[in-house]
């Protein structure tokens, strides 16, 4: 158990989770279930900071995996006239999610920002104000909503499922502000995992403990005092304003 983690159930009409590795140009089908990057992507619109790793413990999936295709007219990017694409999504997603953050020790001169009590403080506000950017499922143009909630509460559509895999699938990203190793240290990696569902709950493994593959060289974000906002400004600056 960490003492650092966030509850929250993520809502939306349509989600699109597909691996962006194969998804250049056009057709695009999602996944049946969300992937830990997507998961990532929601807590990052809530809150977010270099200073800190998020880390998706679970995902709980509330309603029935149906899909919906439909037919888009995305510009060619040579001719710029329309084409004809067609996109699987997930309709009706709604999914609860707990999780939890480290200190991203590929930082340590952002170590005077580890306050670790006021960042989950911000976390969980953030969540309950419904979040700070745009929150969306897999792409964009899945737009959805957060809110607080206690993990395993309420009937989830396969809680009476005992077990549900669905091969090899997309995990997420690892860019080289996240490293864990030296292998991944100054490259962008892709990983890819077995995931199983046991009564309605997906637990991801770790990043580090994925099939990866490295997929080029990318230089890390440049970050420090002068371009991050610390933690106790921030915290200082959102108690003031629910004040007023």
């Amino acid at each position: 158990m960490h003492d650092n983690f966030v509850e929250f159930e993520v809502f939306g009409d349509y989600g699109l989770f597909s691996d962006p590795v194969t998804r250049v140009g056009g057709e695009k089908f999602t996944s049946q279930i969300p992937t830990y990057e997507a998961m990532k992507g929601v807590l990052h619109s809530c809150y977010w900071k270099p200073t800190i790793i998020w880390i998706i413990d679970k995902v709980r999936v509330m309603n029935p995996i149906q899909t919906e295709t439909k037919g888009i007219r995305p510009i060619k990017y040579d001719t710029g006239k329309n084409d004809l694409s067609y996109y699987t999504y997930l309709k009706d997603c709604r999914y609860q999610v707990k999780a939890h953050f480290i200190w991203n020790e590929n930082r340590p001169e952002l170590s005077q920002d580890r306050n670790e009590n006021k960042h989950h403080n911000i976390a969980k506000r953030m969540i309950e104000k419904g979040g700070r950017r745009d929150i969306f499922l897999g792409c964009r143009e899945c737009q959805a909503y957060v809110v607080p909630c206690e993990f395993g509460s309420g009937k989830g559509f396969y809680d009476d499922i005992p077990e549900m895999a669905f091969g090899l699938m997309y995990h997420g990203m690892t860019y080289p502000d996240e490293a864990y190793s030296e292998e991944t240290r100054g490259k962008l990696t892709v990983n890819f995992w077995y995931p199983v569902m046991k009564n309605g709950i997906i637990e991801f493994c770790r990043p580090s403990e994925c099939i990866h593959k490295t997929l080029r060289e990318m230089p890390m974000k440049k970050f420090g005092e002068n371009n991050v906002e610390n933690v106790d400004v921030t915290f200082q600056n959102l108690a003031g304003k629910e004040e007023n």
